[in-house]
């Protein structure tokens, strides 16, 4: 059979059984479901049906859906600029970038369009920063073995995950590992051409497991005794979704690059990396660029969020919200100790660790209208939008409850 007469029979069969053929390559295993609206924490599909959202595109949507404050900084802007070249001023980004350094350890931005980038971005400058004062030797980033960063080349390999390098290489050579919670293990693999250590405060992906505040403390201790630069990869921990601003500042150390991205554009795509002044100065004019990062739509839009997730009041809620929803998830374990093996997380970033089927229970609660997403070691991992309402966490619970019971 030639390739004409293999597409004829693969148009008939599409044709013959109804099914909708989608041109969309398969590298994500989508849920037959598809959505065309939402409002807060709820997402409505085609034919009505009421879906509570918590997942909210991995906590990048940490207003909900369709805030309006949002809503109308997008109308506004759209009408008067959506994108000129980072050749010229950007007032929007410029006003963004000055909230940020006032509300943070940082000195200055760059701004990027996704988190992915962010972190490329954060190894770049931590390199250029050690060749930019004769030392091009310290190039290397030392990264928890299968933690994640992120989806291009580069970010792959310092994640140190087998199944997510599987055949993308050569390997991108530049990147040390260390096993999650073993201190020799770090210390080992700090060697002379060491120029950082990067680490997400909360692991997201790698099954929502938090560094301790002491652990930090320690890693900047290290990183200050050792000459070499701290990295913490804020992209999925950041803009409250701790409820701290950024999750490190529990621990009241300040590192040298933070990468952000995920919550700082609730939906709207936005990157950016943090910097103090000392490894700012290696970032001159040819360095580093980017086409749309710093756009006045996505700025514009940035500092809405910012204004909102950002105030004392707002924090303090987050932290309210959480503490309930933590003390009632405990509940729960103890009442299925079978199903639920441990609550981890921080602030609205929650993993439920289980002992049952990991995909099962995500499917089960999706049917009874929650959406989760899994995460690592068998959790399922829970991002209600910032501004969530406590009875939307108490039908989450109910629901919880209910597929629990059935498992057990």
């Amino acid at each position: 059979m030639n390739d004409i007469q293999s597409q004829l029979v693969f148009n008939f069969f599409v044709y013959t059984n109804n099914i909708e053929m989608s041109y969309l390559a398969k590298n994500y295993n989508r849920k037959k479901i598809s959505f065309t609206k939402g409002k807060g924490s709820y997402l409505y599909t085609s034919k009505g049906v009421k879906y509570l959202d918590f997942v909210q595109g991995i906590a990048v949507n940490c207003l909900g859906h369709a805030h309006p404050k949002l809503v109308k900084t997008i109308q506004n802007q759209s009408k008067k600029l959506w994108h000129i070249s980072n050749a010229f001023k950007i007032p929007e980004g410029e006003k963004l970038a000055k909230k940020l350094c006032q509300k943070t350890f940082a000195d200055y931005v760059i701004f990027q369009n996704s988190g992915a980038e962010a972190t490329e971005a954060s190894i770049k400058v931590a390199r250029r920063y050690f060749y930019s004062i004769g030392k091009p030797h310290k190039n290397r980033i030392l990264c928890v073995k299968n933690s994640f960063h992120g989806r291009t080349i580069a970010a792959i390999f310092a994640s140190g995950s087998k199944k997510m390098v599987e055949g993308f290489g050569p390997k991108v050579p530049g990147f040390d590992h260390f096993i999650f919670g073993n201190h020799k293990s770090l210390k080992k693999n700090i060697t002379k051409n060491t120029a950082a250590i990067m680490i997400e405060p909360i692991m997201g992906e790698g099954g929502i497991k938090v560094i301790p505040d002491w652990c930090l403390k320690e890693l900047r201790k290290l990183c200050t005794k050792k000459k070499i630069l701290l990295i913490a990869d804020e992209v999925q921990t950041g803009i409250s979704r701790s409820a701290n601003f950024l999750a490190f500042e529990s621990s009241k150390i300040k590192p040298d690059i933070v990468p952000i991205a995920k919550g700082i554009g609730g939906g709207f795509p936005i990157g950016a990396v943090l910097m103090n002044k000392k490894v700012a100065s290696a970032m001159t004019p040819g360095t580093h660029g980017s086409t749309f990062g710093g756009n006045p739509l996505a700025m514009a839009v940035g500092n809405s969020v910012i204004d909102i997730v950002s105030s004392k009041s707002f924090l303090d809620n987050v932290k309210k919200l959480s503490k309930y929803f933590f003390v009632n998830l405990n509940l729960l374990k103890k009442k299925y100790p079978n199903i639920i093996r441990e609550i981890r997380g921080k602030g609205l970033l929650i993993g439920v660790q289980l002992y049952t089927d990991q995909s099962k229970f995500i499917k089960k609660l999706m049917g009874k209208r929650l959406l989760t997403i899994r995460a690592a070691e068998n959790v399922v991992r829970i991002l209600p939008p910032l501004n969530v309402k406590k009875t939307e966490i108490n039908q989450a619970l109910k629901i919880i409850d209910d597929v629990c019971s059935k498992m057990s």
